[in-house]
């Protein structure tokens, strides 16, 4: 994407950053991975990749890894969207923002949901995710990695003189 000095991000990139913070929380050393669902320039919900509320994390105790997956976590998407159903939020119409391309499962739960299109920047090992977007309808874009790092600039701002 290269710099944004001087221009404020897309909304894409905008959202796609947000994913990139929220997937600092994952606590599965094997992939850190943030979603935002996002309705009307609104985000609805966030996830991460993580374990069920009171278990151990795998970065504490280690990956439960069945055929090369780790079971212990329940991924991104599927916590953003079960953060919605908890609160009773409509995801109908929505926008995933995704760190990374989502599985099947993570694919067809988006689907199921309502979700209408999904934005990523990085893809996943061979999922038949694509194939499910593609019969479902929902836009996948991919779009290049947003600049990692936080334009904060508090020292330039004008301020008020008293």
């Amino acid at each position: 994407m290269g710099s944004n000095h001087g221009r404020r991000p897309s909304w894409d990139e905008y959202f796609l950053k947000v994913a990139m913070l929220v997937s600092e929380r994952a606590t599965c050393p094997r992939m850190h991975c943030g979603c935002v669902l996002v309705k009307d320039k609104q985000i609805l919900s966030t996830g991460y990749n993580g374990s069920i509320p009171g278990d151990d994390h795998c970065e504490d105790v280690g990956c439960m890894v069945i055929d090369n997956h780790c079971v212990r976590t329940i991924h991104a998407e599927m916590n953003a969207l079960l953060q919605c159903s908890s609160h009773g939020i409509s995801t109908q119409g929505a926008t995933a923002y995704v760190t990374n391309m989502p599985c099947t499962n993570c694919a067809k739960a988006l689907i199921t949901a309502g979700i209408k299109e999904v934005v990523i920047f990085s893809d996943y090992h061979d999922t038949l995710a694509e194939e499910f977007f593609r019969r479902a309808k929902v836009e996948l874009k991919r779009l290049p990695m947003p600049e990692k790092i936080i334009k904060y600039d508090i020292e330039n701002y004008t301020s008020v003189k008293k």
